[in-house]
């Protein structure tokens, strides 16, 4: 039976032991190679074009179940709807970290030798 493979949104997960990190995957896949042969005769794979990619099963490593994998929601993934806050999301950065809305710095700040501003963090 053929098992979907996983997209942006969804992963893997065995029904059988909760595993979603390991499993062995066979595949069919038809490619056509560009082959590079150097002067030594050593062949060099340089392009693959995959025409076709087909998964005919996926095992689960941890308890070997073949007929027991399904595909579910990623965390963090379109309605995860936890309303937890991610860093690098855009809620809650600012432009300049240590500067008060009123432009003055929230921490002591030194230059040192090398020209490179330091902040003590210590308000």
């Amino acid at each position: 039976m053929p098992v979907p493979l996983p997209t942006a949104t969804t992963r893997w997960r065995c029904a059988l032991c909760g595993n979603l990190t390991r499993f062995d995957v066979t595949r069919s896949t038809r490619v056509v190679e560009y082959v590079h042969l150097d002067l030594g005769g050593e062949p060099r794979v340089e392009e693959t074009d995959v025409l076709s990619e087909k998964v005919e099963s996926v095992r689960c490593r941890w308890c070997n179940a073949l007929d027991q994998i399904e595909l579910v929601d990623r965390p963090g993934g379109a309605g995860d709807g936890d309303g937890q806050t991610r860093a690098g999301d855009g809620e809650g950065d600012t432009e300049s970290a240590g500067a008060s809305t009123d432009g003055s710095s929230a921490g002591s700040s030194d230059s040192g030798s090398d020209g490179v501003e330091r902040s003590s963090g210590q308000d």
